[in-house]
């Protein structure tokens, strides 16, 4: 296709202005090539730019990263407007020759634009794409332009490390190995005869040597790939070749510009990446050539080098040997001589903290925190030391332990000689005994944790300035919270002042950390039994509660108050999690209330300017709704406080369309109305009416929360003015939305639910029908197992509200005779399904009344249905756990959304509990006995031959002694 010059000529222009600092024209400039991209052709008119010498290198690889963009967005099929085949064909034809013409840069964004193609086409609609690649592999003499080539390769063909074992990809990866194994070898080993040669020649220079080094670690690269699955058997056939030159690359030295800059390290780690996988894949083929590869990679890691790869060698030589550690190989290490020079010369100089660690604790307190404390430390050099360790603990233990134990007495003794200079000697020790200490009974311990936290860890919390320790510290609280459980509660209660005092420090990592180790505390909990329930029945009780916190709770306020005021603490997300899990076990009332609220609103607003931390504003509205429930319910009088400081922020966020905290707003809102007293307030109501409005529930997102704040008002507004201004039509119009798309429908009936619960028949019934009429059309839609299970739990409280009679007339008044077509087809099948402890319940003793009061099921002709309807009960109450189906794997439609919608995040302490509207009847079982008891003594003979006929045997026997257990009889 050819593209016009004046057509160029336009994108060069945009892409020109895209990279403007300016804002106006920068968007101008997208919004025009937005435009253009639904223009057929418009690839490859991008494409003919970032080929053209004569435009500005800044305009090509700015044309080449929009290429990229594009391409993403508008090659899958099922994009909205998707790149026709024509056009893709072409841009496949060129795409590699150009690839390899263009300047570094704009390479490597062609280099991503042929990965993105080829996770759609190859190999099945680019079948020329292999052949290509292996051709300009063969006759290409640039490396820098070979180096683009397998970097491709390497792009295509990293699928097979991750994708799912299919029988297709199998089929993918054949093809691949047929076409690029043998070319891989070649290449690899050509390079290698290059670089031995020119290393001996001194012929080429260190760029020109760097460049070759990186074509090895690619080709390396791309062996993982290709082993990933399997072992293949030209891999197998050839794996002398590939073994010797990694072999060499472990044991040789080079140059010294070339071992400072990373480039050989960066080789040598991906050689280690290859042996750990043939240990783990392939362990019986490579078992020749174990030996000198351990030895080579332990010989690598006593060599003393400072290149920025090697960390990275570092961590996957010791993985490598971790492998072999817990292998059938063992013995290589098994030696008493060869255990104490691997912790000596191997793991315990990574333990210890390093220059880096220190620049990150002070520069990049998060990433620290997230490495130390949150689980993402397996890519560092401390973590796999002790891996190393833990593996060579699975066969020899005993000698492990002595070793290592000797060596922490050893640091804390340097420690002991000079504390100023040898402080990372105690640190690397309260390491060990964090990562290694053993905490399931009966295995070896390191060491006695109570003796070591008493004697290593508390002396870093008495008497020191919160200032003075940093790193130390934040070990000695991490120790404190890792091993919380073990710590006996006096000994914890003595140092909580300590650690309250932490909060104060200047340090971000220090004082997060001793914010969590108080929030931690507070979630342990002790194994108690309930001597009412039984000899081998415990619960779980919290170990600490408001006795334990009360004393101390101002100090601690104040301190997590001002810790957030510190620099990059403000929204620190530690600090307002220990300030949300205090508010839910102290006793908060009164002027520390009033400071409280005041403070977390005035957070609110500020972070309601720009929310960027969703996991903070999580914890800060789980904090409000905590003090809000723990405090209004014991001191009412602090309720028209609470209302005049949340009311305006809330709004605001509303009026800002502050739409991440709408769901949250909305939850808020209704712990407020729960709590009021009545009548409602006007601005209450102002917020009815919105709350009423269609537009309101135009997000989805939001209607989870939404149908909290209306239940709450539900309960809240009386009768008399939800018949105001067709108020009760407007909340049944939520109810037909919500309960119309599966994903909302159990939010509809929860909506329908409380209707009922909290209002009349008189007010209900001009209703009733049109109701129904709603429900079964969408019954007749979608019957699914979590629809008629709701429907059963809403038919039930109609009836046990209203009665059975005002349950079958209103149903039969939407058609003749239907509600025998529901009982038959739906609630009797489904009853045994349902869940929940107050659903239960509610079915049960609905059945029964309808089995025993409906003059529809003691009609003569509908004794089966009668029979059928008391299995199911005795199913439902007898079987539960034997009967439930798991919802959770029911497919559910999810409305598309226009715009932003922010995602439901539940308050779990603004939630309610749900309201049992059968709190007079204590047992179902009961009730089901005596109901059928007593309708048996005023028909005496009828009901068991029914009962055998209609009730599965199982069934019988379990009426049968529910019988006997109440002293009843059906006769």
């Amino acid at each position: 296709m050819d593209i016009s010059p004046q057509t160029l000529t336009t994108l060069s222009e945009w892409f020109l202005l895209s990279l403007s600092p300016l804002a106006e024209p920068r968007r101008a400039s997208e919004s025009s090539l937005s435009d253009a991209a639904n223009q057929h052709g418009f690839s490859l008119a991008v494409l003919r730019l970032v080929s053209e010498p004569a435009a500005d290198e800044q305009i090509r690889l700015a044309a080449a990263v929009h290429f990229k963009n594009h391409l993403r967005s508008r090659w899958p099929p099922s994009s909205s407007f998707p790149i026709r085949g024509p056009e893709k064909t072409v841009i496949k034809d060129r795409i590699v020759s150009l690839m390899l013409s263009s300047s570094p840069r704009i390479r490597s964004q062609l280099s991503e634009s042929l990965s993105i193609i080829s996770s759609y086409d190859f190999p099945q609609s680019w079948p020329s794409l292999l052949p290509e690649l292996v051709s300009y592999l063969r006759s290409e003499k640039d490396y820098a332009k070979i180096n683009g080539l397998l970097g491709a390769a390497n792009s295509i063909f990293s699928k097979f490390r991750h994708a799912f074992d299919t029988s297709a990809l199998r089929l993918d990866l054949k093809y691949c190995l047929d076409g690029f194994a043998a070319p891989l070898l070649d290449i690899f080993l050509k390079t290698s005869q290059i670089i031995s040669g020119s290393i001996a020649s001194a012929s080429l220079s260190p760029d020109a040597l760097r460049l070759l080094f990186e074509s090895q670690r690619l080709c390396c690269e791309i062996f993982y790939s290709l082993n990933s699955i399997e072992l293949p058997e030209f891999f197998e056939d050839h794996m002398r070749e590939w073994m010797t030159e990694f072999l060499s690359y472990l044991t040789n030295t080079y140059t010294a510009a070339l071992e400072a800059d990373g480039t050989v390290d960066a080789l040598r780690s991906a050689v280690c990446d290859n042996l750990q996988l043939y240990m783990e894949k392939n362990e019986e083929e490579f078992k020749d050539y174990l030996k000198d590869f351990a030895a080579a990679v332990w010989n690598l890691l006593l060599t003393q080098a400072s290149s920025p790869s090697r960390d990275q060698l570092t961590i996957t030589a010791i993985r490598f040997l971790t492998t072999v550690s817990t292998s059938v190989h063992h013995s290589l290490f098994g030696s008493p001589e060869t255990l104490q020079q691997i912790c000596q010369s191997i793991v315990f100089p990574n333990i210890r903290l390093r220059d880096d660690d220190e620049e990150l604790f002070e520069m990049n307190f998060v990433e620290y925190i997230r490495r130390d404390i949150e689980g993402s430390d397996v890519g560092t050099r401390r973590r796999i030391a002790c891996e190393l360790l833990k593996g060579l603990a699975t066969n020899y233990k005993e000698q492990v332990i002595t070793l290592v134990s000797g060596q922490i007495q050893k640091m804390l003794a340097m420690y002991s000689a000079n504390q100023a200079e040898n402080w990372k000697e105690k640190d690397a020790a309260i390491y060990l005994v964090t990562s290694l200490a053993t905490k399931a009974g009966g295995e070896a311990q390191l060491v006695d944790v109570e003796s070591f936290f008493t004697s290593v860890v508390v002396p870093e919390f008495l008497g020191k300035s919160v200032n003075d320790g940093g790193i130390l510290q934040a070990s000695a609280l991490k120790f404190f919270t890792v091993f919380r459980e073990q710590i006996p509660k006096h000994t914890a209660i003595a140092l909580l002042s300590d650690v309250i005092n932490f909060i104060r420090a200047n340090s971000n990592v220090v004082h997060s950390y001793a914010a969590n180790c108080i929030e931690k505390l507070l979630l342990v909990r002790d194994r108690s039994p309930v001597h009412e329930s039984g000899p081998n029945v415990v619960a779980l009780q919290p170990r600490y509660g408001s006795l334990d916190i009360n004393p101390h709770l101002a100090s601690l306020m104040r301190n997590l108050f001002e810790a957030l005021q510190l620099p990059d603490s403000k929204e620190n997300h530690y600090i307002m999690k220990c300030i949300m899990r205090v508010l839910e076990v102290a006793d908060v009332s009164g002027d520390v209330a009033r400071h409280c609220i005041a403070f977390l609103v005035s957070v609110l607003a500020e972070v309601c300017k720009n929310p960027i931390n969703p996991v903070f504003n999580h914890y800060l509205f789980e904090a409000i709704a905590a003090l809000v429930r723990r405090t209004c319910e014991k001191e009412p009088s602090l309720i028209t406080v609470f209302e005049a400081a949340l009311f305006p922020v809330l709004e605001n966020i509303l009026r800002n369309d502050v739409t991440e905290f709408w769901p949250y707003a909305f939850q808020i809102f209704a712990q407020l109305v729960e709590i009021s007293r009545p009548p409602l307030s006007h601005n209450y109501m102002e917020l009815f009416k919105v709350l009423l409005m269609p537009q309101t529930w135009m997000r989805s997102a939001n209607a989870p929360a939404l149908v909290r704040l209306l239940r709450a008002y539900l309960q809240k507004v009386p009768n008399a003015e939800l018949n105001n201004e067709g108020r009760l039509s407007q909340v049944l119009w939520i109810f037909k939305k919500l309960v119309s798309i599966s994903s909302t429908e159990d939010l509809g009936f929860y909506v329908l639910n409380t209707v009922v619960e909290n209002l009349g028949f008189d007010m209900i019934g001009q209703y009733i029908t049109h109701i129904w009429s709603v429900l079964f059309y969408q019954l007749q839609n979608r019957s699914t197992v979590k629809f008629v299970n709701s429907l059963v739990v809403f038919m039930s409280l109609v009836l046990v509200k209203h009665g059975p009679v005002v349950l079958v007339d209103s149903i039969n008044a939407v058609q003749d005779n239907i509600f025998l077509v529901i009982i038959k087809n739906f609630w009797i099948p489904n009853l045994k399904l349902i869940s929940g402890s107050i659903e239960v319940k509610l079915t049960s003793v609905a059945s029964t009344r309808l089995i025993c009061e409906s003059p529809t099921l003691l009609d003569v002709s509908t004794v089966e249905l009668w029979g059928k309807m008391l299995d199911s009960i005795i199913s439902l109450l007898v079987q539960p756990g034997q009967t439930r189906v798991d919802l959770e794997n029911e497919l559910m439609d999810v409305p598309e959304t226009v715009g932003y919608s922010a995602s439901f995040a539940r308050l779990h302490n603004a939630g309610k509990n749900e309201d049992d509207p059968l709190k007079e009847t204590k047992d179902p079982k009961e009730f089901l006995i005596k109901s059928i008891a007593g309708l048996s003594a005023h028909s005496p003979g009828r009901y068991p031959g029914i009962i055998e006929k209609f009730v599965d045997p199982v069934n019988q026997n379990a009426l049968s002694q529910l019988c006997a257990t109440y002293g009843c009889a059906i006769v």
